[in-house]
């Protein structure tokens, strides 16, 4: 199966995150600078209508006011921009457990086997970027590949608000026109010195003859000569943040549910999930906690403490007994959502027997089994028994 990566840039982030709080600057130009008091501040993110102006990020803001003096200079708040970020970053976890946040404003994401779900990668970028602007508010760009260089080659391509394909049959005529100072992982130095060798575009590096590259640059030379050429290691290395509260996952189901069969198994789609992401990153929880939208727009949440897991039967067996006990079932639910919590050392342990012990641990091979499954070939090839006979129906 071949790999999809995705890269997600949110636009302009900084400045657009200000947009939705201050939304008297949409249309004019606006800037989240340093320090507005002190004229030797640099600009840290314009938005496209000040771009208009020549004004770029790290350009000294009174270099910008020159250019524009009507410019309005917003000071950072770093807190915002990291709330809106885990937002994203929450919105992102919906599509696919397995995410590499590169940045505050972009993140790659492993679709390999969602266009099952969620359709062609097309549609599938689509339906993230609308995602995305439709709850916070805020515009990305996408770029779709087979690896995370060329993912993030296609997302630099169309922006604002661009979707882009650079798969490697495309590199000759998409990427090699380029220059070369336009390529992911060269620096300024570095640009100067190929374009001094005649290396003017990333056709020319690709090239290249890359045992003098190795020579000139050592390994990063090879590297560089690699990545013109398209190739690139496809695997995502997710990073958690050591105080992160919770893992979950939510869906708003493509009609309302009145029937608790029909949510058990979407209940079962979103536990396998959270189950996954929390194996992936080491993390057991205790508090199993599910939300209910109904059809009406009201929400409510419900949680038990369960024994520290990162099971799916766990976590599933917990959502499921709060959903039976919660559930309005005069009102249909429009979204359900399932997440697990309370990742502490210092949680009280109770015994357990052998038994039970050897039991979760051949669950636990298992299901490490499976993730290894889906991690090399996509998440739709394994699926429990329940789900399959769902589909079959």
């Amino acid at each position: 199966m071949q790999k999809v990566i995705f890269l997600v840039d949110m636009n302009a982030f900084f400045i657009s995150c200000e947009t939705t709080r201050h939304p008297e600057i949409i249309g004019k130009p606006a800037a989240v600078a340093g320090d507005p008091k002190d004229r030797r501040g640099i600009i840290l993110t314009a938005n496209y209508r000040a771009r208009k102006f020549g004004i770029k990020t790290t350009m000294i803001l009174s270099e910008a006011l020159k250019l524009c003096p009507d410019l309005i200079v917003i000071p950072p708040d770093k807190d915002f921009y990291k709330k809106k970020s885990g937002q994203v970053m929450d919105i992102l976890s919906s599509y696919t457990p397995v995410i590499e946040q590169n940045s505050i404003d972009e993140a790659w994401l492993d679709m390999t086997g969602c266009g099952r779900i969620f359709g062609n990668p097309l549609k599938s970028a689509e339906l993230i970027s609308h995602h995305i602007r439709s709850k916070l508010g805020l515009g990305c760009s996408i770029g779709i590949s087979e690896n995370k260089f060329l993912s993030k080659m296609a997302s630099e391509m169309k922006k604002p608000l661009g979707i882009t394909e650079l798969w490697r049959k495309d590199i000759e005529s998409k990427l090699w026109p380029l220059r070369i100072q336009s390529m992911y992982g060269i620096g300024k130095q570095t640009s100067q010195k190929l374009q001094d060798m005649g290396i003017k575009t990333i056709g020319n590096l690709a090239l290249f003859n890359r045992d003098y590259l190795i020579k000139r640059f050592g390994k990063i030379g090879g590297r560089l000569h690699e990545l013109a050429n398209g190739i690139d290691d496809p695997s995502l290395k997710p990073r958690l943040q050591e105080n992160v509260k919770s893992i979950g996952k939510s869906i708003t189901v493509p009609h309302d549910i009145s029937n608790i069969e029909e949510a058990r198994i979407i209940l079962m789609q979103l536990s396998d999930k959270v189950a996954m992401t929390s194996r992936k990153y080491g993390k057991r929880g205790h508090t199993v906690q599910i939300s209910i939208k109904y059809s009406n727009f009201k929400s409510i949440t419900r949680q038990k403490t369960v024994f520290p897991t990162c099971l799916s039967r766990d976590i599933y067996s917990a959502g499921i007994d709060l959903l039976e006990k919660s559930w309005n079932t005069h009102l249909p639910i429009r979204l359900l959502g399932i997440s697990i919590s309370g990742f502490t050392e210092n949680y009280r342990i109770k015994q357990i027997s052998m038994f039970e012990k050897s039991k979760s641990d051949k669950e636990q091979k298992i299901e490490n089994v499976m993730d290894t499954l889906r991690q090399k070939y996509g998440s739709s090839i394994i699926n429990r028994a329940a789900l399959i006979k769902k589909r079959k129906n």
